[in-house]
């Protein structure tokens, strides 16, 4: 870059491609500059291979270590003023910490359009000013009344109205071109996402009343607004955080400054977002899966460019560019989806902290059920740990009741006891949530005959058993067959389901409640658009019904009518081989239970299971999460496991098992001789086979490292990949490293 107005313009600019390959390009800078001159951030079309692609450009120099005449020319530059700085640094450092090809963590972090060379600009729409005083009457308008009706109503709104209200009222478009032509009305572009005109009002409607406990944890985030604060908001369900995060906002923004709010999945982004619009009467925006790749990027625009104070957003929102940070806020923090696992294996938890320490901002992680990470950092002093031990509502949260399995008969894998309390509670006029975290009919079909099991052609899993369609379905490669009429091995037409799934549950209730409406939410039925939040708003109407769903049902919804919930098998994540299982399992039962009695009625919780004595499980019902996530940190610290060391796990994969296994023998051989010299805090564990060895006809190998100190196990990292992507064994085998993993699965 130059160091003055005077220095010569960069002959070379290093470019960031979208590819794997973990280094940059250089190309020959086109004698053609953007305005302001080459720098860091500009969108370039180049040319890479046989195809023109377009990158980033990372640095500029007087000189590449390629002859002159060996680089190629930058077709076209794309932006005149590079893209935001602070988004610029958010890629690099990802790039650097999750050890990945900083073109593809670009290509990433941009939007679709972005990526394919659109302009950084919103859409535009057009608006429609009077330009006369309220009662003048014009004699351009005598024999025109519907053009002075609307010039009337245009009157009416002082600061403009669009398009299409204005149609929307029965006028057209050659009225308001006449009225512009005549000099009554003006005419002016402006952005889709803009901002209403200023007023002296932030709210539109007055915030809430805060309880003791919410007043001191909103004092203790708001004590240092100008710099990193991480606060760990610990509350049980129900306990009023989001009124905490819409005070802090509140805040942020009448300080000129924007706030960043992360949620774990699409199905909460609704209801967030139709809180804080109702709040707030600035622009609040969305940015989750569910948009266009135009209002994606209007979005993405209308952010970077300060107009939208408040963004909403999933995982990948956190690579938003502000600009002007304020805060920057993770609900559900401990939520296993913050975490990519596929491409850019990234954690938006991590990230969101990384980044509000470089902007000096204020960063609040809030859960029910914090992550043993966040725990181990409040109890080391790097993040304050502020308590809400009280519901909004007058009633404790529910206890978990757990209730025995063993000899007794199911109907949809629900025991008798069950059963009466879930028509107690709907003849109370109340509603139950029963959640099973399995979707389609039943585990699996098998032969009553002869033992046969549906079992998967290319993965080591069996099919899933659906019936709206018919169908047996691998849920891990997504292969679909017949259900079969017998019994492929032995013939017999005894086929029976296994187990239970929504589908058999949502049955076995419609047949014992005829008259309760019975409502199923999982992957499955809410594949429609909307057909998620037109679920949950005939739940909200309050009329006696049954949910039936899987974990979607147990993030943060607010559910006031459901005073029973039923876990159906409490058993299936408590007991998976994953170190962080029963974490994980321990969170989604507290959270599924804490959408019972959040309202006026007190609520119950069964957790059905076959093993009532497990130690975790009755320390988890009686004592609750705070103590088994103390008893699980003392385990991780004895067992030397996250987050008192850290993990990078390499997985491989190839359809030829003994192509895996040679190239995993070779990486551990030759880390193993690295470690001893350089690193030795280091250990390397592996080759293994992967938990599901042969999925989608391939073989999965794993190689494990662990270290106590991040500086060491990203050496080995570093190591590692450039080892492996100058080994010849390697372009034989697909291969991903995974900093920080969340799952060993």
């Amino acid at each position: 870059m130059p160091d003055s107005l005077s220095s010569p313009p960069p002959r070379v600019l290093r470019v960031a491609i979208p590819s794997p390959l973990r280094r940059l390009f250089d190309y020959r800078a086109s004698h053609e500059a953007p305005p302001g001159g080459w720098r860091p951030g500009i969108r370039v079309r180049v040319p890479f291979g046989r195809r023109q692609v377009v990158g980033v450009v990372v640095a500029c120099a007087a000189r590449s270590d390629l002859a002159p005449d060996k680089l190629k020319p930058v077709e076209a530059w794309l932006d005149a003023e590079p893209l935001p700085e602070d988004w610029l640094w958010l890629c690099q450092f990802t790039a650097r910490y999750y050890q990945h090809s900083l073109g593809d963590t670009l290509h990433q972090a941009m939007p679709v359009l972005l990526r394919q060379g659109r302009p950084l600009a919103g859409r535009m729409r057009e608006r429609w000013q009077a330009l006369t005083e309220p009662g003048t009457n014009d004699p351009r308008l005598k024999r025109a009344p519907r053009q002075a009706e609307l010039l009337a109503m245009l009157r009416q709104h002082p600061h403009g109205l669009p398009t299409q209200a204005i149609v929307a009222q029965g006028y057209s478009r050659e009225q308001l071109t006449t009225l512009v032509e005549k000099q009554l009305a003006v005419r002016e572009e402006i952005p889709l996402t803009a901002a209403e005109p200023a007023t002296e009002q932030l709210l539109a409607e007055p915030a809430l009343p805060l309880n003791r406990e919410q007043a001191q944890a909103l004092a203790a985030i708001h004590e240092r607004l100008d710099a990193f604060h991480p606060c760990l908001l610990h509350g049980v369900t129900g306990s009023g955080k989001t009124e905490i995060y819409l005070q802090l906002i509140e805040a942020v923004v009448a300080r000129g400054r924007q706030a960043l709010l992360l949620v774990p999945e699409i199905g909460l982004t609704p209801q967030t977002l139709a809180r804080f619009r109702s709040r707030f009467r600035v622009p609040v925006v969305a940015l989750h899966s569910g948009l266009t790749d135009n209002e994606r990027l209007d979005a993405w625009e209308a952010v970077a460019s300060g107009r939208a104070p408040i963004v909403i957003g999933t995982r990948s929102a956190i690579f938003t560019p502000l600009a002007r940070p304020g805060a920057i806020i993770v609900d559900e923090e401990h939520d296993g989806s913050f975490k990519q696992q596929e491409g850019l294996r990234y954690h938006a938890r991590d990230l969101a902290v990384a980044r509000a320490k470089h902007h000096g901002i204020p960063l609040v992680l809030g859960s029910a059920t914090p992550s043993l990470e966040s725990l181990y950092h409040a109890e080391r002093g790097n993040y304050r740990h502020l308590r809400l031990t009280r519901r909004a509502s007058r009633h404790a949260p529910a206890r978990l009741e757990l209730t025995d399995l063993r000899g007794r008969p199911r109907q949809g894998g629900l025991i008798p006891p069950v059963i009466e309390a879930i028509r107690e509670t709907l003849a109370a006029g109340h509603q139950v949530l029963v959640f099973i975290n399995r979707r389609g009919f039943a585990p699996t079909l098998a032969c009553h005959a002869c033992g046969w099991l549906a079992d998967c052609d290319s993965c080591d899993a069996r099919m899933t058993l659906h019936r709206q369609p018919p169908m047996l379905a691998c849920h891990h490669c997504d292969k679909r067959r017949p259900v079969p009429d017998a019994c492929p091995s032995c013939g017999s037409a005894d086929l029976r389901p296994l187990g239970s799934g929504t589908e058999r549950t949502e049955e076995t209730l419609a047949g014992l409640f005829p008259k309760v409406p019975v409502h199923r939410i999982d992957r499955d039925s809410t594949r429609r658009r909307d057909a998620f939040e037109q679920t949950l708003a005939q739940v909200r109407r309050g009329e006696p019904c049954l949910l039936v769903g899987t974990q979607m049902l147990a993030k943060g919804h607010h559910l006031p009518h459901v005073t029973l919930v039923v876990v159906v098998n409490a058993d299936a994540g408590l007991y998976a081989s994953d170190f962080r299982a029963l974490e994980h399992s321990a969170q989604l039962l507290v959270q599924v239970a804490g959408r019972a009695g959040r309202a006026a009625h007190p609520g119950r919780v069964l957790v059905q299971t076959l093993h009532t004595d497990d130690p975790h499980l009755r320390l988890l019902a009686e004592h609750g999460y705070d103590a088994l996530a103390e008893q699980l940190l003392a385990e991780r610290r004895a067992a030397a496991l996250p987050p008192y060391r850290f993990l990078a796990l390499l997985r491989l994969e190839s359809p030829r098992e003994d192509a895996t296994i040679s190239l995993g023998r070779e990486a551990a051989a030759m880390l193993r001789g690295w470690i001893g010299e350089h690193a030795p805090d280091v250990h390397c564990l592996g080759p293994v086979p992967a938990p599901m060895e042969r999925r989608q006809n391939r073989y999965h190998v794993q190689l494990l490292l662990s270290a106590g100190r991040r500086s060491q196990l990203h050496a080995a990292c570093a190591r590692l990949t450039a080892w492996l992507e100058a080994s010849p064994g390697a372009r034989r085998v697909r291969w991903s490293l995974d900093v920080d993993p969340q799952t060993l699965a």
